[in-house]
């Protein structure tokens, strides 16, 4: 009788160090559930991936992926990137971007949610923006943001503004 209560506190030991053993992975899993996914796919020495699925305010749905090898990224030209990413760097134009994923769409509208005094300043940075891609004329007066630059622009924005949801690994 002894040994058979014996048996069962040690089973009941192993059980419970066996679930604190796990415990960090299945803490890391869920704080790193994405990466633990791109880990599975990975074929080479290592890639970048990013992603989204969200609604904006307007209603439009966007879910998009975007994914590239360290290889690749590490060997590519990256000044060409330079132009699209000094686009983003003048708060007007990211005022003007904001308002736009918003609803705000018209000229009009977007020279005021600027806070610009004419309109040549407006579409002074307008032009920047739709030469990178950030924004497209749809319609007369009318600005968007293109579907495959929605996620993105979120992207590049969540590097930089800071957040209280950030996680760090390794």
């Amino acid at each position: 009788m002894a040994d058979e209560s014996m048996e069962r506190r040690l089973a009941a030991l192993e059980e419970r160090v066996s679930r604190l053993e796990a415990e960090p992975q299945t803490q890391r899993d869920e704080v790193f559930w994405a990466l633990e996914g791109l880990r599975r796919r990975l074929t080479g020495p290592g890639q970048v991936l990013f992603t989204g699925a969200l609604n904006l305010p307007t209603g439009e749905r966007y879910e998009w992926q975007q994914g590239a090898e360290t290889d690749q990224l590490l060997a590519a030209d990256w000044p060409e990137g330079a132009a699209s990413l000094a686009a983003l760097g003048h708060p007007v134009r990211l005022t003007l971007l904001r308002a736009v994923l918003s609803g705000t769409r018209s000229a009009a509208e977007l020279q005021e949610a600027a806070g610009l005094h004419t309109t040549g300043q407006l579409y002074h940075h307008l032009k920047q923006l739709t030469a990178t891609g950030w924004l497209q004329a749809e319609g007369r007066g009318h600005y968007q943001v293109p579907a495959g630059k929605v996620v993105p622009l979120l992207i590049v924005l969540s590097a930089v503004v800071p957040t209280s949801n950030r996680t760090t690994g390794e």
